[in-house]
């Protein structure tokens, strides 16, 4: 899949304006970060610090690590891309850039410009989702791309159960908007996520759940739809060796 806007999510250090109340967010993530890159605290403890206990989704990532590297391979596969995207400064300007790129021409099955969706509408008003979220600190982006999406002739059903089951694990409603592209061999679905949650608080995703969590989850939706991964193989093998005894 090739789109030059796609990339890993990175977290580094940036000179954001706004006040000493943005700072003091951003000390917190960015302090967060660096205990669970191995950092010590600021305070001198030794204490470790994972990623998995901060933030929203933190307990489901640590009940979906307990399931062992073996689910994994049961499953159909998913890549997840995550971007946390700071929004202060020229942030603002380049996210509506960047929902305009998702809608330009050509992204669709017929060639047709991409239509942004959300939760409950086919179509979603882009204008009003970035009035709403005028003020935001940051916003979260995601590539959603299935090896299996070329089975499905609509992949809104599946990009609305996924948040639905996002949201479950975060608890909190989500303000998001997503668009389908089918420009590539593999389909593929980006979603824009308000940075608060349904309190207008800042909203703080546990980092395993950004970077496991959530790609588990998605496949177990399209385990679902399409069968479990391993004998979806066998009937492929048995598909095989069928054809070559005939």
């Amino acid at each position: 899949m090739t789109d030059k806007n796609e990339f890993e999510p990175r977290l580094v250090r940036q000179k954001v304006g706004g006040g000493k109340r943005v700072r003091k967010y951003l000390s917190r993530v960015l302090a967060a970060t660096n205990l669970a890159r191995g950092g010590t605290p600021s305070s001198g403890r030794s204490a470790q610090f994972s990623g998995s206990r901060y933030g929203r989704g933190a307990g489901v990532g640590r009940l979906l690590a307990s399931r062992g590297s073996n689910t994994a391979l049961q499953h159909r596969r998913v890549i997840i891309k995550a971007s946390i995207v700071k929004l202060a400064g020229k942030g603002a300007a380049a996210a509506t850039a960047h929902l305009r790129y998702l809608q330009r021409d050509g992204t669709t099955r017929e060639d047709a410009p991409g239509a942004l969706y959300g939760p409950d509408a086919d179509v979603a008003d882009g204008a009003a989702f970035r009035a709403r979220g005028n003020g935001d600190r940051n916003q979260f982006r995601f590539i959603v791309s299935p090896e299996d999406g070329a089975e499905y002739d609509d992949l809104k059903p599946l990009t609305r159960r996924l948040m639905e089951r996002v949201e479950q694990d975060l608890g909190t409603k989500l303000d998001w908007v997503a668009v389908d592209h089918f420009n590539t061999g593999h389909p593929h679905t980006h979603i824009v996520v308000r940075g608060v949650d349904d309190k207008a608080k800042d909203l703080i995703i546990a980092r395993d759940y950004l970077t496991s969590s959530m790609r588990e989850r998605a496949a177990e939706l399209l385990d679902l739809d399409l069968g479990h991964a391993v004998r979806a193989r066998l009937r492929t093998v048995g598909a095989r060796k069928s054809g070559r005894s005939g």
